[in-house]
């Protein structure tokens, strides 16, 4: 199992978009504690979970950021995070790729 997630900061108000095989929260608290040093995250100390999916594998996950990363779109992101129809596609498409 892995998940995809979306943080936002309310501070740089940036979105991050990243993987894990561990719970989200968890990884939450890394990111919010700047755990990774020199990475995107230590802009900030108050990112909070604004969307997380379970996904059957790492695998689907990477395809999921990848595609989310490509897209280089607020409004994008916005709009999985906001509007269930759009996630559930979103989902939907890659559950198609990882088969």
């Amino acid at each position: 199992m892995a998940w995809l997630y979306i943080l936002y900061s309310k501070s740089v108000n940036k979105y991050y978009v990243g993987i894990t095989t561990k719970e989200p929260e968890k990884r939450l608290k890394k990111h919010n504690i700047k755990y990774y040093e020199n990475q995107y995250t230590s802009i900030a100390d108050d990112w909070e979970i604004k969307l997380s999916i379970l996904c059957s594998d790492i695998k689907v996950a990477r395809t999921m950021e990848l595609y989310v990363k490509r897209m280089k779109s607020r409004k994008f992101i916005e709009k999985l995070i906001e509007n269930e129809t759009e996630m559930a596609k979103f989902i939907e498409m890659h559950k198609e790729i990882a088969n």
